[in-house]
C-alpha cells in the first residue's frame, strides 16, 4: 500500500541493512580503538625510557657508582626494562631497552640511550 507521497508503508527489508551494517561496522571500531590505546601505551613507555637513561646518565656524570646509576635508571624506566651503563673515554653512555605489550608483530623493543660528560674529566688536561 502507498501512501499519498508514493512510498511503500513497511519498509522491512532496510531494517536489517542497518543492523548489519552496525555488524560491520562495531567490530571495526573496537580494534581501531584497542590500536589507539596501544600506541598511546608505547608513547607513553617511550617516553619513559627516554626519561630514564637521562637520568641515568645524568647520575653517572655526576660520579656516582654504578649501582646507583642502574637504580636511578631503573627507578624511572617502565617495567621490565633493562639498563646497560658503559664509560667510553670522558663519556658515559646509558642505555634503557623496554619491551612492550602486542599481540604478534605489535610487541616492540623500545630503546633510549642518553650520554653525559664525566664531571671528573672537566677542566682536566688532555
Amino acid at each position: 500500500m502507498r501512501n499519498s507521497e508514493g512510498s511503500c508503508r513497511g519498509r522491512s527489508g532496510d531494517r536489517g541493512a542497518v543492523t548489519a551494517e552496525a555488524a560491520m561496522a562495531l567490530p571495526v571500531l573496537v580494534v581501531f580503538v584497542l590500536a589507539l590505546v596501544w600506541a598511546l601505551v608505547a608513547a607513553s613507555d617511550q617516553i619513559r625510557c627516554v626519561d630514564a637513561a637521562r637520568a641515568g646518565a645524568r647520575a653517572a656524570a655526576r660520579s656516582e657508582p654504578e649501582g646507583a646509576v642502574r637504580s636511578a635508571a631503573q627507578e624511572a624506566a617502565p617495567g621490565r626494562a633493562r639498563v646497560a651503563v658503559e664509560r667510553a673515554g670522558s663519556l658515559w653512555r646509558v642505555r634503557v631497552e623496554a619491551p612492550t605489550p602486542g599481540p604478534g608483530p605489535l610487541g616492540l623493543t623500545l630503546t633510549a640511550e642518553a650520554v653525559a660528560l664525566a664531571e671528573d674529566t672537566v677542566g682536566a688536561e688532555p
